[in-house]
């Protein structure tokens, strides 16, 4: 394969990578008044009803009992992920490890205070800190998902590591530490 094909390769719009989700997980450790408050931060900032995750496992010296309800996390998709991932970005620095980034080409990070992304403080809910999981996608990831003709999705339309930390550079205008 020569130069000239290998290039229009690569410069097909299939190969576009593209924010397939962005996840808000929102851990207080603890179910009850808490937890309540943190489902109404991430409420409040996607406009969506949040999801609440319990424990896999009792941990005696958290506190933590099996099956109890310890986060929230909510799933966005589309223009608000694109939005509250560089309200989230801000708050970074658009600075991320290399270690935040997945072998899938996934790539995550935390932020301290909620009231960074622009959310007014309020006195009575408190201050929660929330992690951000991005995941990346190429076109025609559904076909090795769907119930009906499923098909395997081939390795060259997967993305690397190296593919996400260039697309976090080029695209979102970040730096890698």
């Amino acid at each position: 394969m020569d130069g000239t094909k290998k290039k229009i390769k690569y410069d097909n719009k299939m190969r576009d990578i593209k924010i397939e989700k962005l996840v808000l997980n929102l851990c207080t450790g603890e179910s009850g008044d808490r937890l309540t408050k943190a489902a109404k931060v991430l409420e409040d900032l996607t406009d969506q009803k949040p999801v609440e995750s319990k424990a896999t496992y009792t941990i005696r010296s958290f506190g933590i009992k099996r099956n109890e309800k310890i986060a929230v996390h909510v799933t966005v998709r589309g223009e608000k992920a694109d939005e509250l991932l560089k309200r989230g970005l801000k708050v970074k620095e658009w600075e991320l490890r290399k270690g935040n980034f997945a072998n899938e080409g996934n790539f995550g990070f935390g932020i301290d205070e909620h009231i960074d992304l622009g959310l007014k403080y309020d006195p009575s809910t408190g201050i929660f800190g929330m992690d951000f999981y991005v995941v990346l996608a190429r076109a025609g990831k559904r076909v090795g998902r769907r119930k009906v003709k499923t098909n395997r999705f081939g390795n060259f339309q997967k993305i690397s590591k190296e593919e996400a930390k260039q697309w976090f550079i080029e695209k979102l205008g970040g730096s890698i530490l």
